[in-house]
């Protein structure tokens, strides 16, 4: 068939997801996309995953599409179908996830006159997007589409909408193929001024106490970001920390690696950045829950920041070497500058400085005891086991939903690779791991993907269990279950006055049944001497797997940065003293 053939809407949605490589498509058919649906019926060459509701096919998506690198489609109708993507949108657009939506309208005639089904989907998805379409000539449809995709993919990227009405669906057009569409309006830029480049390895060159603070810019920049992240680690001595959503980057196995910093970060991790004299921002944005209160962020550093969005870059923190530009680019640049320079640090200073961070890791914030003999479980013992048992896995990939669960995922599992972890970090959305691990097991059939859950994250799309079992995907759910919002409790126990304002989930189901009721697999465990036989089980079933973890109910995430403090001020929990720690290691009761 010529790709210039005469085809009608419908049809040429098909080819262009065809032309842009997309080998999946997550979505939910109403009346509004039912002619692209049929094209979808007439074609083996697209998997079209039907899932259980809007908001877990953009989740699952964004599962496909972090742990590819390639963008994630989704297909759903007008009105309530596009409304219910929204969260997802949302979602994608604070971490930087390419996804591309494609939604159903009422024909062009009656949009605006609330007909059935309609909601003003680009104006609502607006703020949401790095961009949207509503199309209304056929002849543009597939242009447009291909758009999309450079749009989702190339500078920061991030979700577009794409808004079709039935009628363009059903009208008749020219099909235009990628090679031909109009992207050269948006050439985002990737390489990084050299003149600033070559002024931060000189600042490298000298640094006393330096670290790279790394970010989720460096894995959406791709593999070879990573690597030539590590490659400047290694030959620096740098120490390297990161925020959530840029945890694999660097190998957690690493001699250089420090852990993840912020409000649930590391005590080593935080105070080093409090500390340090030169900070070398690399693909993270200074986030609120990197940054603790503004005025006390690192008060005597000198900063750069590697950022492929400009509107990033001096939004929260003012940085003396701003550089826009792709990470790999930048990477590349900042090596061979350094190396052509003769490699040079500040070594016996550095020396120093890894001694002084040495001393913050005595600390040993995430140190815990599990009692022996102990007939409840600790939530961080459950991960630190689930860890040991899985980390050798060839083929791992862990998502979370968010909360207390996810703070502890991120601190005791480790992550030696990109693409591995799946979590929700800018809009932390409840209910998002579990569709995403959907998304992560059709891109990797023969993975073990596991989901780190809390009960009341995980019921707010336990729907998709249908999708698991539709499509024999055997996704391993484990639910941290201590019958609690465990955050909110948290926060209302160390800031509120223990005022459990509805933070306790008394109408629980039996998740063991839950799972037989859906034709999966439930375990239960209660007792830490049967968790590690119980880990195995649920990993030896081929099949989709809930697994109830019972866990103590008041245990409480540390490290945690209080809200409105600096983010060297951290309570260290039942361990230690509980006060705040400043950072010269003092008891600020």
């Amino acid at each position: 068939m010529s790709k210039t053939d005469t085809m009608t809407g419908a049809k040429m949605v098909v080819q262009a997801l065809k032309d842009q490589g997309v080998e999946v498509v997550f979505g939910y058919p109403g009346g509004a996309v039912l002619p692209i649906y049929d094209e979808i019926f007439l074609q083996n060459d697209i998997r079209h995953v039907l899932v259980r509701h809007e908001q877990g096919a953009v989740h699952a998506a964004e599962g496909y599409a972090r742990s590819t690198g390639k963008p994630g489609v989704v297909l759903v109708t007008s009105g309530p179908g596009a409304t219910n993507a929204v969260t997802g949108l949302t979602d994608a657009l604070m971490d930087s996830i390419p996804i591309v939506v494609l939604t159903g309208q009422v024909p062009t005639f009656m949009v605006g006159t609330d007909a059935f089904q309609e909601a003003d989907t680009v104006g609502i998805t607006r703020p949401c997007t790095k961009h949207n379409w509503l199309v209304k000539d056929t002849d543009r449809l597939a242009d447009i589409i291909h758009q999309g995709f450079h749009v989702a993919t190339h500078g920061r990227p991030g979700p577009v909408l794409i808004d079709i009405p039935k009628d363009v669906q059903f009208a008749t057009g020219t099909y235009t193929p990628p090679a031909k569409a109009r992207v050269s309006h948006y050439q985002p830029k990737v390489k990084g001024d050299i003149a600033t480049i070559t002024a931060l390895v000189e600042a490298m060159e000298t640094a006393e106490r330096p670290i790279f603070y790394t970010g989720g810019g460096v894995i959406n920049s791709g593999t070879a970001a990573s690597q030539l992240l590590r490659e400047l680690v290694e030959a620096t001595g740098f120490p390297i920390t990161s925020t959530l959503m840029g945890l694999g980057a660097y190998p957690a196995s690493g001699k250089n690696w420090l852990g993840m910093l912020g409000m649930h970060g590391l005590y080593e991790a935080n105070l080093a950045m409090h500390g340090c004299d030169l900070m070398i921002n690399i693909g993270a944005r200074f986030d609120d829950r990197i940054t603790g209160r503004i005025a006390d962020f690192s008060p005597t550093s000198r900063k750069a920041h590697v950022d492929i969005d400009p509107s990033s870059i001096n939004k929260v923190i003012r940085v003396d070497w701003p550089v826009v530009g792709d990470v790999a680019h930048v990477l590349e640049d900042m090596l061979r500058i350094w190396k052509s320079r003769g490699r040079k640090t500040n070594a016996a200073a550095v020396k120093k400085w890894w001694a002084k961070i040495e001393e913050w890791r005595k600390v040993d914030c995430l140190a815990f005891t599990q009692a022996k003999g102990a007939k409840t479980i600790k939530p961080q013992h459950a991960l630190a086991r689930l860890e040991a048992l899985t980390k050798d896995h060839p083929d791992r990939y862990i998502c979370t939903e968010v909360g207390q669960h996810q703070m502890w995922a991120a601190q005791y599992m480790g992550f030696e690779d990109p693409h591995r972890w799946m979590t929700s970090g800018g809009l932390g959305t409840m209910g998002y791991g579990f569709p995403a691990s959907i998304g992560v097991q059709m891109a990797h059939p023969d993975a073990l993907v596991i989901n780190v859950a809390g009960e009341a994250s995980w019921l707010m799309n336990m729907q998709e269990m249908g999708t698991a079992i539709q499509y024999r995907l055997p996704v391993k759910q484990f639910i941290l279950n201590n019958e609690r919002l465990g955050m909110v409790r948290q926060w209302q126990e160390l800031l509120h006055g223990e005022r459990y304002s509805h933070s306790w989930s008394e109408a629980l189901p039996d998740f063991v049944k839950l799972a037989e009721a859906f034709g999966a697999k439930g375990i239960r465990c209660s007792d830490p001497a049967d968790l590690d036989d119980a880990i195995h089980e649920m990993l030896a079933y081929d099949g989709p797997v809930i697994f109830d973890c019972l866990v103590e109910k008041h245990e409480n995430c540390f490290p945690m940065i209080p809200s409105g403090k600096a983010h060297n001020e951290m309570l260290l929990g039942e361990a230690e003293t509980q006060g705040v720690i400043d950072a010269k290691g003092s008891v600020l009761v």
